[in-house]
């Protein structure tokens, strides 16, 4: 048997040197590799929690007019067109998120997901503005 130190030895140490020093470079690059995944699982997690907590939870009852999104414009909404339907009224809740509403105007009856819902609220009660007409200047 051989062994390293032997000059006409395969496996001299100036031959395994680069071998060990090349796996230990390995070896840190899957833990730097680890520890960035491990950071990214966090702050996946991190990014989530807050998102959902800005989310604000919608709550409808049976009776409440609601505004209906108009979907068909989603993709072109025009800078003048409104991208809500409605009034409609809220008639029945399904335990699937479903909610049936119903068009004040036509009286139909619809199913649609509540995501596409928004509370209808009544624009500003305006009170008659008093005119005053402006005189000229006397010089």
């Amino acid at each position: 048997m051989k062994f390293p130190d032997e000059p006409d030895s395969l496996c001299t140490l100036s031959t395994i040197e680069p071998i060990v020093q090349e796996v230990f470079e390995l070896d840190c690059k899957n833990k730097l590799e680890e520890d960035f995944l491990d950071n990214l699982e966090i702050k996946d997690k991190e990014t989530k929690v807050l998102h959902y907590a800005r989310i604000s939870k919608k709550n409808f009852t049976v009776g409440q007019k609601v505004l209906l999104q108009h979907s068909k414009l989603k993709f072109f909404p025009g800078k003048l067109r409104s991208r809500w339907l409605g009034p409609h009224v809220i008639t029945k809740f399904f335990a699937n998120g479903a909610v049936e509403i119903q068009s004040l105007k036509t009286n139909n009856t619809f199913k649609v997901n509540d995501h596409q819902l928004k509370e209808y609220r009544k624009g500003f009660q305006t009170e008659p503005v008093e005119i005053m007409d402006l005189e000229d200047p006397i010089l």
